[in-house]
């Protein structure tokens, strides 16, 4: 353990003029991006008003006239001499931190940006159809005071349901229901050749409905959802569980955090809880957090405590979590959607590095209401030099990792990052009809490990978002060859790197991580190939100049049409 708590000694690093931008950027963060984002937030709730004020059935025409002018400017591409097909959204709008260089590329734009509106809440189907912009905000505002919700509903505010299906997403309820792609039940999909069709589990399109997740919109255009809504109550009982030791027995308390608990309604009743996470402050503490949905009734009962975390004045969740490790295990209830988003004030923790005295309670009472800044305004703001910056001395990464594996994973990132907080969520990964690019470890049905089932490997979501330790103590850190090093562990321990973050993958690596098969049947049968970018192109390293980004989107594009010619023979 001594060993382990060592930090690796490197070498000082010289600083430089970016440096000193980092250090300061809380200037334009404060006086620029937080204005801005209230303006923006303004005008999404304006925005979401006038929606919600719309009939289902006149959002709903407006739907279909939108999928008519996403077909037919489909239909305008002449493949002879425009690029591969994307989207029209702008890079820096992403919730990532990627260079998008596919968009500094030739390439042929579909505007998708009026896809935005929550088309239908189906009670009696429990279902939510919903257009791929819609924001998990926009959701659980609607939702939560039906006493409804999504079956996972990830804590981020911006993220939207297209880049949750076409990517990942994930929640503190992802150890009952899986990933967010797994709670969908169906996709409305527009193909390359402009055809419309309605991908389910179970319809002739059931391939195309287990292709779309982590395929990041490179089969077809997902112009609607339907996802699956559960009932729930008003509040969240939330046990704060501090847990002291080594990373051993910190994974090993996290992986104890599945025992079901009792109910306290009923002590002979147990439970799962509805709602698991875990934070890893130091390679010796962390706090484990459960959550059950809990009545009106029950949480204003006397002697229970009701903490109202969304209001801007309260500390940053992460940091109130932290005081278990000085007060021990306690319980409180916190409403339901603001448990929901309580991570979004702070961005998790990377506010921290923002605008360091952000979680101060003068400027928390000052200026909370106005977080968080807006991701997109943060990107346009920083410039190239600190984009470059965060890739070297920075890191923002989720991997998915079989449960078995988060205690190599915790002490392999100890020993290579040195990044705390860690995040962890457990989260269900399904054995499914056909093999898709994220699957289960061979045979784990037959060896079945804590929380594996005989259809689900349980799988934990570790995320890392902060500067290295190096980083903080001004040591020199290389970003790329730690991510390289990650990225081969997880090859090599079978787990997955969400697509959203940088990555060091050359395309053999990339899809040794990720099963290409079905993914590559659905291009050539569902006609991507040649018209759409492939998934790796979309995610592979960008700091390249444009002339390069040109030449490889040209070479791919020959190849993919290549391809498609021999498949039509």
């Amino acid at each position: 353990m001594a060993d382990l708590q060592t930090p690796v000694v490197r070498p000082k690093r010289k600083k430089v003029l970016v440096d000193y931008l980092v250090q300061f950027r809380w200037i334009p963060a404060i006086f620029v991006a937080l204005p801005i984002s209230a303006l923006i937030y303004f005008c999404i709730y304006v925005g979401g008003m006038r929606s919600a004020m719309k009939s289902e059935k006149h959002r709903q025409q407006e739907h279909e006239e939108n999928v008519k002018k996403v077909v037919k400017r489909l239909k305008q591409r002449n493949p002879n001499k425009d690029g591969l097909v994307c989207t029209a959204r702008k890079p820096w709008v992403v919730v990532g931190m990627r260079n998008v260089d596919y968009k500094r590329a030739r390439r042929f734009e579909v505007d998708l940006s009026a896809f935005s509106n929550i088309l239908e809440i189906d009670k009696e189907r429990m279902v939510a159809k919903v257009e791929p912009l819609v924001s998990m905000g926009q959701l659980t505002k609607v939702t939560c005071p039906m006493n409804l919700s999504l079956a996972v509903a990830p804590e981020f505010d911006d993220l939207t349901v297209g880049g949750l299906i076409n990517s990942y997403g994930i929640s503190g309820s992802s150890h009952i229901y899986g990933l967010f792609s797994d709670t969908v039940v169906a996709m409305e999909v527009v193909l390359a050749d402009g055809r419309v069709v309605r991908a389910t589990k179970d319809n002739e399109h059931s391939d195309l409905f287990y292709g779309m997740p982590w395929s990041q919109g490179t089969i077809g255009f997902l112009v609607s959802a339907e996802i699956k809504l559960i009932p729930i109550k008003e509040y969240m009982r939330l046990t704060y569980t501090p847990v002291r030791g080594t990373l051993k027995e910190i994974a090993q308390a996290y992986a104890d955090s599945f025992v079901p608990i009792r109910d306290g309604d009923d002590p002979a009743a147990k439970v799962v809880p509805d709602f698991v996470e875990g934070m890893v402050y130091s390679p010796s503490e962390g706090v484990m957090m459960t959550g059950v949905y809990a009545t009106e009734e029950e949480a204003k009962k006397k002697g229970n405590k009701i903490n109202r975390v969304g209001w801007w004045f309260k500390p940053w969740f992460y940091q109130y979590a932290e005081t278990a490790l000085t007060r021990g295990e306690f319980v409180e209830y916190i409403p339901t959607r603001e448990y929901y988003h309580r991570h979004t004030r702070s961005l998790y923790w990377e506010a921290k590095l923002i605008i360091p005295f952000g979680d101060q309670f003068w400027f928390r009472f000052l200026l909370g209401w106005l977080m968080p800044p807006k991701i997109s305004l943060l990107k346009i703001t920083q410039g190239e030099a600190i984009r470059n910056y965060y890739h070297d001395n920075h890191v923002i990464q989720d991997v998915l990792v079989p449960l078995h594996k988060v205690r190599d994973i915790l002490e392999f990132a100890h020993r290579e990052l040195e990044v705390y907080p860690v995040w962890l969520c457990p989260h269900r990964l399904y054995k499914l009809p056909v093999k898709t690019m994220v699957y289960p470890e061979a045979g784990f049905e037959q060896h079945r490990r804590r929380g594996d089932t005989s259809y689900a490997q349980m799988f934990t979501d570790v995320g890392f978002y902060y500067a290295p330790g190096a980083a903080l103590r001004g040591e020199e850190f290389n970003g790329a060859e730690a991510v390289h090093k990650l990225e081969q562990w997880l090859i090599g321990n079978h787990g997955f790197q969400a697509q959203y973050a940088v990555s060091e993958l050359n395309e053999k690596d990339f899809w040794r991580m990720f099963d290409a098969s079905h993914y590559e049947h659905c291009r050539r049968k569902y006609g991507a190939v040649g018209t759409f970018m492939s998934t790796y192109y979309k995610s592979k390293k960008g700091k390249k100049t444009e002339k390069e980004v040109l030449e490889a989107e040209a070479e791919a594009a020959i190849l993919e049409a290549a391809d498609a010619d021999a498949d039509a023979e």
